[in-house]
């Protein structure tokens, strides 16, 4: 980014690079959290739960690319080495150990609610400095949100099935 987009940001840009590598290690554990569970899981509603799985996986993946391009703007440096999402995660990851398809949607609940709070959180810090990042950051949240609403929809068809 040139020195007059810098100057716009508005905020520190130091903090905003880490927020959103700690943003970007949770995107990459959460498309890898929804891609093995769409090969794992077994249930009811299988198919339906590995589509929506397939598809939540690919809009995390196209977050954390949404991430890595703004970070690179900023003058920063995207993490580099996939054991630092571990150590730089706010959510975590949690592993799909039980496959079973109500246990699969269960754990994606919590880790969009966590994204959730992760980018409302991102976005305060943001306040009205950062046009180009808060926009971003809102596109991405409201996936989120999406992403829960689906889940959630989900585990009340699957609370149908006796």
């Amino acid at each position: 980014m040139g020195t007059k987009g810098r100057e716009i940001v508005g905020v520190d840009i130091k903090k905003l690079v880490e927020l959103l590598n700690k943003a970007l290690a949770d995107e990459w554990l959460a498309y890898y959290q929804y891609w093995i569970g769409s090969k794992v899981i077994v249930g009811p509603m299988r198919g339906a739960v590995v589509a929506e799985l397939v598809e939540h996986a690919n809009d995390e993946l196209r977050h954390a690319g949404m991430l890595v391009e703004r970070i690179l703007q900023l003058g920063g440096t995207p993490i580099l080495k996939p054991e630092d999402w571990y150590k730089m995660s706010n959510c975590g990851y949690d592993a799909p150990i039980d496959p079973k398809a109500k246990k699969i949607v269960d754990q994606n609940i919590k880790g969009e609610q966590c994204a959730i709070e992760v980018y409302s959180k991102l976005r305060e810090f943001i306040g009205d400095k950062d046009f180009i990042t808060a926009n971003m950051v809102e596109s991405i949240l409201a996936d989120e949100v999406e992403h829960e609403d689906d889940l959630q929809a989900i585990k009340e068809d699957l609370s149908q099935i006796k």
